[in-house]
């Protein structure tokens, strides 16, 4: 199949479940994804936490869902256990997350258009003035904190809600040592920093000198400057989200093919 990305195979590190957006993209110009999840969901380990606050859910104005994980894991629990209170607005940061809210029915979403992190989410209007409101955060295990302290900087009362974990998923790392022993991996895209370090380390000394060759697509300035501080020497930052990634694939890949 012709294409931008013809003859191209390109690791796509999303968590299993969630990389066949990207993985589409690729063979639609031609490429091959070399699917490889540096992140894998899990359920907490003790739910109780996380089900008596959905218990509670009227107490809260605004309901912050991380990410496309935090929106399944806690809408799955709730639906489970209660309907959604109408007062209770929501908010997201990605084109995902927005998209699974919509699953679940809702239609009145807080969201940044062009620009998807939590600084774009904390500069809209909805979000500017938050004094003595309540607001949720459904998130996985840590993460950044932004979010939260500055939305308690405004005056708001902050509750996290954790309803996932993620962890490094124990898996072969013999597949892309052999593509790229035998030169045959050509780009890989990271989706995270999280999930950039799970990389690093998973492939060990051997892939992490391979690993610094190899063009690497970030979406987000932040992920592009953690590859960079860990010596990977041909970053290109992309666009947002799966479309994002693609189009600078295509974009790299096809000057490349005009320089030959």
């Amino acid at each position: 199949m012709s294409g931008a990305l013809s003859g191209r195979r390109i690791v796509v590190t999303r968590p299993a479940g969630q990389a066949e957006s990207l993985a589409d993209l690729i063979r639609a110009e031609g490429g091959t994804p070399i699917v490889f999840p540096v992140i894998e969901i899990r359920d907490v380990a003790d739910v109780k936490p996380l089900a008596a606050l959905i218990d509670r859910l009227d107490e809260f104005d605004i309901a912050v869902f991380i990410s496309a994980n935090a929106v399944a894991k806690a809408m799955n629990l709730v639906q489970s256990r209660r309907a959604w209170p109408e007062r209770v607005r929501v908010a997201t940061i990605g084109k995902g997350s927005e998209k699974a809210l919509r699953r679940f029915g809702f239609t009145d979403i807080v969201a940044p258009a062009g620009r998807f992190d939590s600084e774009a989410l904390l500069a809209l209007a909805p979000l500017a003035d938050v004094s003595g409101k309540r607001v949720v955060i459904f998130r996985g295990d840590g993460g950044r904190e932004l979010l939260g302290d500055t939305l308690s900087a405004r005056g708001a009362v902050v509750e996290y809600a954790e309803c996932y974990r993620r962890v490094r998923p124990d898996a072969d790392i013999a597949p892309l040592l052999k593509l790229w022993a035998r030169g045959e991996l050509d780009a890989i895209t990271v989706t995270s920093s999280e999930g950039l370090h799970n990389l690093y380390d998973m492939v060990g000394k051997l892939g992490q000198q391979w690993l610094r060759r190899t063009p690497t697509f970030a979406p987000h300035a932040r992920i592009a400057a953690n590859a960079r501080a860990l010596g990977l020497e041909r970053v290109v930052e992309t666009g947002q989200g799966d479309e994002g990634l693609a189009e600078g694939l295509k974009g790299f890949f096809g000057k490349v093919q005009q320089e030959r």
